[in-house]
C-alpha cells in the first residue's frame, strides 16, 4: 500500500509541473489525462499527445476533450452535469408517478378496511348471498384498480432503467457531435477555431480555405441528397490527403478548412494543388436513383501566419485569396505566388 502511494505521488509530481508547462487548465478531467500520460499507462494516449505537442505547444480545448473521450472516458464520468440533468428529470417523473400510487394505495386500504368491517357484520347480521357477493365484487373492483396502479409505477421503473441504460451512449455521442459535424465526420468549426488559436501560438501555420465551386447549382439541379454526398466525397478527399500533421475541417456549408503546421507557402500551395487535382477526379454516384456527377471542382485559398497575426487576420488573408480564386474562373488556388 505505501509502495502504491509513493509511485502515486512520484506521478502526480510529474503531472503538475506538465500542465503548467502547456499551459492545461487545472480542472478534474485535465487531471485525469495528465496523470494518465504521466504515469505512461496508455501508449497510445502518450502517443497522441506527443504528436500533438509537436504541433502545439497547448493543446486546444476541442483536442483535449477528443483525446480524454476516446481514452478515459468509458471508465470516467462522460458529463457530470448532463448525468445530473438527465436523472433529475426521470426522478421528478418516477416521484410524481409514486406519488400518485401512494394516494391510491392509501384510498385502497381505507377502502379495504372498509370491506373488512363489511365482512364481520356478515356473520352477525345475517346478510344475503346477494349482499355478500356485493362485497366480493367490490373488493375485486379495488384489488384491480391498486394492482393496476402498481403495474404504471413498475413499468415507470423499468423506463427509467432503460433511459439510464442508454444515457451513456447518448452522452458519448453528445460529446462527439460537440467536436465533429455530423454529415462528413470532419472536426466542425468550433474545433477548428480552437486549433488555429493553439497553432499560432506555437508557431507557423498554413491555412488552407476551400470552397466547392457552384455548389448552388448543384443542389438546384440535382438535389439536396446529390448535394450532400458532394460534400461527403470532397470531406473524405481532403482527409485522405492530410498527413505529417495536417488537419482537414468543415468550416460551413460547402466550404473546408485545412490547417498545415510550420509549413512554408510553396510546400503549402504544392499540397493545395494536389488536393484540388485530386477532387477534380471526384465522380458521385446517387445509389437510390443511379444518378451520378463528375466534373466536381474546388477553389482555394492559401494564408501563412506572419509575426502578430491573429486567427480572425490569417482567416481574412485566406479568405479574400479564396475570393480572388473564385472571381478568377474557379478550381484554382490562390494566390499563385508570395
Amino acid at each position: 500500500m505505501a509502495d502504491e502511494l509513493e509511485k502515486s505521488f512520484q506521478i502526480l509530481k510529474q503531472t503538475v509541473p506538465l500542465m503548467v508547462k502547456h499551459q492545461v487548465p487545472a480542472v478534474p478531467t485535465n487531471y485525469a489525462l495528465w496523470y494518465t500520460y504521466a504515469s505512461q499507462k496508455s501508449p497510445d494516449l502518450n502517443q497522441q499527445i506527443d504528436e500533438a505537442l509537436k504541433i502545439s505547444a497547448q493543446l486546444s480545448e476541442s483536442k483535449t476533450t477528443e483525446l480524454y473521450r476516446q481514452h478515459l472516458a468509458d471508465t470516467q464520468e462522460l458529463n457530470t452535469w448532463q448525468l445530473r440533468q438527465s436523472l433529475e428529470a426521470m426522478l421528478q417523473e418516477l416521484n410524481q408517478t409514486m406519488q400518485d400510487t401512494r394516494k391510491e394505495s392509501d384510498q385502497f386500504r381505507q377502502n379495504m378496511d372498509g370491506c373488512l368491517d363489511d365482512l364481520a357484520k356478515v356473520e352477525k347480521e345475517g346478510w344475503t348471498l346477494e349482499e355478500v357477493m356485493g362485497l366480493v365484487r367490490t373488493m375485486v373492483q379495488e384489488t384491480q384498480g391498486i394492482r393496476k396502479s402498481t403495474l404504471s409505477f413498475n413499468a415507470a421503473l423499468a423506463s427509467a432503467e432503460k433511459e439510464i441504460a442508454q444515457l451513456r451512449e447518448q452522452l458519448a455521442e453528445s460529446q462527439h457531435d460537440a467536436l465533429y459535424d455530423a454529415l462528413t465526420g470532419l472536426r466542425n468549426r468550433r474545433y477548428f477555431d480552437e486549433e488555429l488559436k493553439a497553432m499560432l501560438a506555437k508557431g507557423d501555420v498554413a491555412l488552407l480555405l476551400v470552397d466547392i465551386d457552384h455548389f448552388k447549382n448543384i443542389n438546384d439541379t440535382y438535389g439536396h441528397v446529390m448535394g450532400d454526398l458532394v460534400i461527403k466525397a470532397v470531406a473524405k478527399k481532403l482527409r485522405s490527403l492530410c498527413r505529417d500533421g495536417a488537419d482537414a475541417f468543415r468550416y460551413g456549408g460547402e466550404e473546408f478548412a485545412v490547417l498545415l503546421p510550420a509549413t512554408p507557402f510553396a510546400s503549402a500551395r504544392h499540397r493545395a494543388e494536389g488536393m484540388r487535382s485530386a477532387i477534380e477526379k471526384i465522380n458521385v454516384v446517387n445509389r437510390l436513383t443511379n444518378e451520378s456527377l463528375g466534373d466536381v471542382t474546388a477553389s482555394f485559398g492559401i494564408a501563412c501566419s506572419a509575426n502578430g497575426d491573429s486567427p480572425q487576420t490569417l482567416i481574412e488573408r485566406a479568405d479574400k485569396q479564396l475570393y480572388d480564386a473564385k472571381r478568377l474562373g474557379r478550381n484554382r488556388v490562390m494566390p499563385l505566388a508570395i
